[in-house]
């Protein structure tokens, strides 16, 4: 008796959601498919372009999105302490602690102890950085506009503002965030 494929064994990363949705609706009626969708396709949407973005602009340029996103902070929002850099680069305390000790070790950031906290390490980009970070966003940029292009003008408009809505209801929400 031959045995037939699991319905899963013909799925791959994207057409999973169908088939989640699907077969979380009919294990459990309270379910909500839509948000279940929204929030399984924002995922992997996200991943596969975070994937992207790692593997075609910056592992080449010797960084890991983690370590791009301190560069970028700093290359933006100029010299921060490293709790700020984690603030807004999105990581972790520890995980920017491990990443400035890196980027400080190849060059691209100083780091050094605050006069006016002992505790607090204040972070810098080195010239090298400041060229690396605009360099490589530069490439990084032009993967963006093709993932944009995808949409046309005015349906990017319209995800922005609504990404944009999405982010503000979980901030004044109930949502834990990383600190």
């Amino acid at each position: 008796m031959a045995s037939e494929a699991a319905p899963a064994d013909n799925l791959d990363f994207l057409s999973f959601v169908d088939f989640a949705v699907t077969k979380a609706s009919a294990e459990l009626p309270s379910v909500d498919p839509v948000a279940m969708r929204l929030v399984l396709e924002l995922h992997r949407v996200t991943s596969a372009l975070v994937y992207d973005l790692e593997s075609t602009v910056h592992r080449p340029s010797g960084w890991t999105w983690s370590g791009f996103r301190v560069l970028f902070v700093l290359w933006l929002a100029g010299p921060s302490e490293a709790k700020r850099i984690a603030e807004l680069s999105g990581n972790s305390r520890s995980a920017t602690s491990a990443l400035i000790k890196t980027l400080a070790r190849d060059g691209y950031v100083t780091a050094e102890k605050s006069r006016a906290d002992g505790r607090a390490i204040n972070v810098a980009l080195t010239d090298r950085g400041r060229a690396a970070i605009a360099d490589t966003f530069a490439l990084h940029n032009k993967r963006e506009q093709m993932w944009a292009d995808a949409l046309t003008p005015p349906e990017r408009l319209v995800l922005i503002g609504l990404l944009e809505k999405l982010a503000a209801g979980i901030a004044a929400g109930e949502a834990i965030k990383r600190r």
